[in-house]
């Protein structure tokens, strides 16, 4: 093979299949074997990880009834459909596996390393590459087999595996500690909206001031629209008529995402409306940034003179749990204009409300901001696994 770049010393340049062999030991279920032999399918290997989740003795009761391959605790068994799927598993029994998986048996490889190499970002679009199949796609074993790579000495490989797990332990709970702080900051915005517009009155009940403070029907404080589908032959998938939204699914982040257009609406929106949705699911909200048809699946809230818009919409936000178990409906959940107008909102006097949203802005803004650091962070963790296994098996030398 000829070398692409210089390797350090004792290390050389091999093709994946000088280094490993597909060891295809067919057992069928007339063998006598067979039935008492731990099976695993590609669903009992967990991707990316490797991690085998069923163990030897479940493993005797979950089986197949067509061939398989048998595989001992020597083999690294490597799942050539969907190789996107990165599943690349180390037994530590002996047992039969769907054709899908591959026994691979390495020769002057040590088996963690073998492993490790296979579950490289680089080896799985290798892989992909050359698949075959579009729906259920499969890695050409015969390709993947010339795959080059940098083959260090046994110890030195025995040394990269060790240090491996450890990095990779650590990459673990870097991925852990970023998961858990994005969690919480994705709780907070919930959390602002509790305390500003139900735990505030609460406060202010304590505080004996309840006079400031007063419980509304929704219906008597804002002008409720529930939507109504308009026939199907007016529906338009180029811009031509008002942006027609049908239920959460059109929901953006802030405001919705027009797909589909309406040259007959029967219920209109207008820009600064709430959208809420109002079947399967009901209590999630949307702001409409423009005039729009609304479908069945919404109904538009529009605050009226005793209540700002913007403590409006978070007032609902903050209550969004106990409109949706008003919902009804064995098929699918729903709530009905009349429970909707008869949803109880907490009222303070304007100047409060006001008060509310400004300082409920800046707090959230402050949680965006805390959010797209939290993400930032959990990136860099998910990347970290690709870049320690890119270095370990570079074989670049010093």
């Amino acid at each position: 093979m000829t070398s692409p770049r210089p390797l350090p010393g004792g290390w050389r340049w091999a093709a994946l299949g000088e280094v490993c062999v597909e060891d295809r030991q067919a057992i069928t279920s007339d063998d006598p074997d067979y039935a008492g032999m731990p099976y695993l399918g590609l669903e009992h290997i967990e991707a990316e990880t490797g991690r085998i989740l069923i163990g030897e003795d479940e493993a005797r009761f979950s089986g197949s009834i067509s061939n398989n391959f048998r595989f001992t605790n020597r083999h690294v068994l490597y799942g050539k459909l969907r190789p996107y799927l990165n599943k690349v598993a180390l037994p530590e029994f002996d047992g039969r596996c769907t054709t899908e998986i591959i026994p691979l048996l390495p020769v002057e490889a040590d088996r963690g390393w073998l492993a490790w190499f296979l579950r490289r970002e680089e080896t799985v679009e290798y892989a992909m590459r050359g698949k075959t199949g579009s729906r259920m796609p499969r890695a050409p074993m015969r390709d993947l087999m010339r795959l080059p790579l940098a083959f260090p000495p046994i110890e030195e490989q025995r040394r990269i595996v060790a240090d491996l797990e450890a990095r990779m332990e650590a990459a673990g709970r870097a991925r852990s500690a970023a998961e858990a702080q994005l969690a919480a900051v994705l709780a907070l915005p919930a959390a602002l909206l509790r305390d500003a517009f139900t735990s505030r009155a609460d406060r202010q009940r304590r505080a004996q001031r309840a006079r400031l403070w007063r419980s509304a029907r929704l219906g008597d404080v804002a002008n409720i629209i529930m939507g109504q589908s308009p026939p199907s032959s007016t529906y338009r998938d180029t811009p031509d008529g008002l942006p027609f939204f049908q239920g959460k699914a059109d929901f953006g982040a802030v405001h919705p995402v027009a797909r589909k257009w309406c040259t007959e609406p029967i219920k209109v929106a207008y820009a600064g409306d709430i959208l809420m949705s109002v079947r399967a699911p009901v209590g999630p909200t949307n702001l409409a940034d423009t005039e729009c048809c609304i479908g069945r699946g919404l109904a538009a809230i529009r605050a009226g003179a005793a209540v700002e818009q913007g403590f409006l919409l978070g007032a609902l936000r903050a209550i969004e749990g106990e409109i949706a178990s008003i919902g009804t409906g064995s098929t699918f959940q729903a709530i009905s204009g009349k429970q909707l107008r008869a949803t109880i909102i907490p009222l303070p006097p304007l100047d409060e409300q006001r008060r509310i949203v400004a300082g409920l802005e800046a707090r959230m803004a402050d949680a965006e901001r805390a959010r797209g650091a939290a993400e930032a962070q959990l990136a860099a963790a998910e990347a970290l696994p690709s870049a320690i296994l890119r270095g370990a098996f570079a074989g670049e030398a010093a």
